[in-house]
């Protein structure tokens, strides 16, 4: 630790200000919905996680206060305290070190090396964004026996630094806290405690020894992680409701000044479950460390199944696809200059990363292989059934296609289509069954609404594979009526309709036909939900009427609610299902853009969304039960 143990004044650099960080809040975290509104969050706690890879903070609280106030706290080393050597305010007096980390982006201990060797967050220029963008917040820093404080209102400081006491010389650390600034983030949005668990889930599992506790005040909720097994753990959690074909394959190790962690387990399952990490940042679109782990662990089951006979001369090599079915995987490297593509992070850039990665990884996986010869046939012959089955889904897609071009293209029969043409404004109704589609079709505004029933439930996706979903006649009519094709050919250029609204009864077969095809469009056509383009219907489950007076409730609460103010007289109906509105009731109240309510559909956590379908959707029915009597209750929507 001796070459990163300096961490005073000196260590902090000033890039820039932060002037426009206010007028342009996109650039530093990506927009003013609730994704960016918990990217602040992450841009903290990331200096926070710093401090641990550093090798100086074993803890960190994270608490969510009743005002919806944020405090992150940390046992690390505190944020030096003192006139910085070289940064100047207005009147050319050197700037205080706290008010030049938190308010200058680009001020942090990252760029020199002195004060870090690997950092996620570029200590500064997330927490003065996070600063700038907050009505208030307040640091305070336990350092050197003293403890310091200093107070921020929409990233001006509030006078100068104040020391408020005294602590042991060993008790060191740094408070943060902020409240979100409602002149920014203007939607009706809050942090979502789920979102966040999932987030500081991976956090702890990519850093290994780390106590990290959540607290959330406004629900009385909390969660504490603690990992010893790491990314090991990780795995063995995504896995836990599938058949795996061998043990967790774990590599860590340092080439170049980098280190590089991958755990690697295949399963029975149809889809590939692969996450990357940099610097404890989950790179959701991946990158070049991504891509080494690919393309090292294609090279190496190729090369093993050729040398072992396994692949007969004849046989073509195994695609990345055929190598990569039932794949579950975590690689996590730890970088001293990471290269991501923009401030929130979302993908590595840095060259060499693929080549060490792939060059750890395909070492030692061929080493696995050769001393786990029962383990590596499995493997192999997994590939092989992958091979076959993609090669018969790849004749049934081009049958698919051929048999459209010869049709010119011909959309499903059932299809009511809209007049326009205007991808930007049409819509799509997934609709269950005949009568809910008569209704819909009679009540929709035919010139951008067009309306698809489905007749039956179809097929659960999470259990088959391409070549059996393609001959699925409900699925291909999916296909068609969208018209931007199916798994690796998906585009979304070919989309013909901008929204695409599941509209399913409000009962237990309605449920399961939405998760069916959430199921599908999750598996299929992720790009569908990524872009925004789905969304759920929510149809009323009360009519309630006296006199002239009708109202249409959405939830039980609701209902007690209005029956309440209408009086014991007013008549109640439930509908059991959309069949039971006529067409003006479900264009009012499920379809009228200036009345219904959609839920949008999106994965904020893929690794959580990918195991809950697994759960839902898959073999192992222990887990399915336990979830559905734990949430019976409880759940109103299934949000992914």
């Amino acid at each position: 630790m001796a070459d990163q143990a300096k961490y005073d004044v000196s260590s902090i650099q000033a890039l820039e200000g932060i002037e426009h960080v206010r007028k342009r809040p996109g650039m530093y975290v990506g927009g003013t919905d609730i994704k960016a509104l918990h990217h602040l969050v992450y841009e903290v706690v990331d200096n926070a996680i710093d401090e641990a890879l550093a090798g100086y903070c074993t803890r960190i609280d994270i608490t969510i206060h009743k005002d919806s106030s944020v405090s992150v706290r940390d046992n690390g080393r505190g944020i030096p305290v003192g006139p910085h050597p070289s940064k100047k305010d207005s009147n050319g007096k050197p700037m205080e070190t706290v008010d030049v980390v938190m308010t200058v982006i680009g001020a942090g201990g990252k760029f020199g090396g002195g004060g870090y060797k690997v950092s996620g967050g570029l200590h500064g220029v997330g927490v003065s964004a996070v600063n700038a963008l907050s009505e208030w917040m307040t640091v305070e820093i336990k350092r050197d026996g003293k403890i310091w404080k200093q107070e921020y209102r929409r990233g001006v400081p509030q006078g100068k630094i104040q020391q408020i006491g005294k602590t042991d010389k060993d008790d060191t650390g740094t408070t943060q806290t902020f409240k979100f600034d409602k002149e920014i983030f203007t939607e009706d949005i809050d942090f979502r405690f789920d979102t966040l668990v999932q987030r500081f889930r991976e956090m702890s599992f990519v850093t290994r020894g780390l106590t990290l506790k959540f607290v959330d005040e406004r629900a009385e909720r909390e969660m504490t992680f603690y990992f010893e097994g790491g990314i090991t753990s990780f795995v063995r959690y995504l896995n836990r409701n599938r058949e795996t074909l061998h043990s967790v394959v774990h590599v860590e190790k340092e080439i170049e000044g980098i280190g590089i962690e991958a755990a690697i387990q295949y399963t029975d399952a149809y889809t590939e479950s692969v996450y990357s990490f940099a610097n404890t940042i989950n790179t959701i679109d991946g990158g070049t460390h991504l891509t080494g782990l690919r393309s090292s662990l294609t090279r190496v089951v190729n090369d093993y199944a050729r040398k072992s006979g396994l692949l007969k001369d004849a046989d073509p090599n195994f695609s990345g696809d055929d190598t990569r079915e039932g794949l579950t995987a975590i690689v996590s490297i730890k970088h001293p200059s990471p290269q991501f593509e923009s401030q929130t992070k979302v993908k590595l850039m840095n060259p060499e990363a693929q080549t060490y990665v792939a060059q750890a990884v395909g070492e030692a996986f061929a080493t696995f292989l050769e001393e786990n010869p029962q383990a590596a046939k499995a493997i192999v012959a997994k590939c092989l059934t992958s091979a076959r089955a993609r090669d018969a889904a790849r004749k049934a897609r081009d049958l698919v296609i051929r048999k459209s071009a010869l049709e010119s293209l011909t959309l499903p029969g059932k299809l009511a289509d809209c007049s326009s043409r205007d991808a930007t404004k049409t819509e799509l109704y997934i609709v269950e069954g005949d009568s809910a589609g008569g209704s819909a079709k009679q009540g929709r505004d035919r010139h951008f609404q067009a309306i698809l029933p489905l007749r039956g439930k179809i097929l659960n996706t999470e259990r088959a594979r391409l070549d059996k979903i393609l001959g699925n006649n409900e699925v291909k009519a999916l296909i068609s009526a969208l018209g931007a094709g199916i798994g690796d050919n998906f585009d979304l250029e070919g989309l013909r309709y901008g929204r695409v609204i599941i509209m399913t009864d409000a009962d237990v077969d309605g449920s399961h036909i939405r998760t069916l095809l959430l199921t599908f469009f999750f598996r299929y056509m992720p790009q569908l939900i990524e872009g925004g383009h789905l969304y759920i219907a929510q149809p009323p489950l009360y009519r309630i009427a006296y006199k002239n007076n009708v109202r249409y409730v959405y939830s039980d609460k609701e209902k007690d609610k209005v029956l309440k103010e209408l009086g014991e007289k007013a008549n109640l109906q439930r509908y059991k299902g959309l069949g039971e509105m006529n067409p003006d009731q479900l264009w009012d109240t499920t379809m009228n853009p200036e009345h219904r309510t959609l839920l949008q559909v999106t994965v904020d956590d893929a690794a959580e969304a990918d195991r809950t379908f697994d759960m839902l959707m898959g073999d192992a029915v222990d887990p399915r039960k336990k979830f559905i009597q734990t949430h019976a209750k409880a759940v109103r929507n299934l949000d992914i």
